[in-house]
């Protein structure tokens, strides 16, 4: 069975999710899937947008690389291409999360964060 890529869902970095939730809900029509005050999921239609704390600091700066979510149905043929390529670690593979996803993940030569996933959106 071949993996069927659904979307890629942004994950945008953010000083203050609160403030950005209500923002995006009041000025670009998103509503909220899921939310605290470290990551919260926004859809509208078919458009998923997630948003990301960052404290500003050295060590956690706002402003950097960029991260999106690929998310994938039966996602094990993809994770064991990426493996087979040599991207991924095989140990890198995240089933079950909390938040209810099967996901793994990795860095392009820019520093940006690729992460594919199967599950919540």
């Amino acid at each position: 069975m071949k993996t069927e890529i659904i979307s890629i869902i942004p994950v945008l970095p953010s000083a203050d999710i609160a403030r950005d939730v209500a923002w995006y809900q009041a000025q670009a029509g998103f509503n909220v899937e899921f939310a605290d005050d470290m990551y919260a999921g926004l859809y509208r239609d078919n458009i998923y947008l997630h948003l990301q704390w960052h404290a500003g600091t050295d060590d956690d700066p706002l402003p950097g690389g960029s991260v999106i979510r690929i998310l994938v149905k039966n996602i094990r043929p993809i994770f064991e291409e990426f493996v087979e390529r040599g991207t991924v670690a095989a140990d890198k593979f995240r089933a079950n999360t909390p938040w209810g996803t099967n996901v793994f993940g990795f860095y392009d030569l820019n520093g940006n964060a690729v992460f594919v996933m199967e599950g919540a959106a």
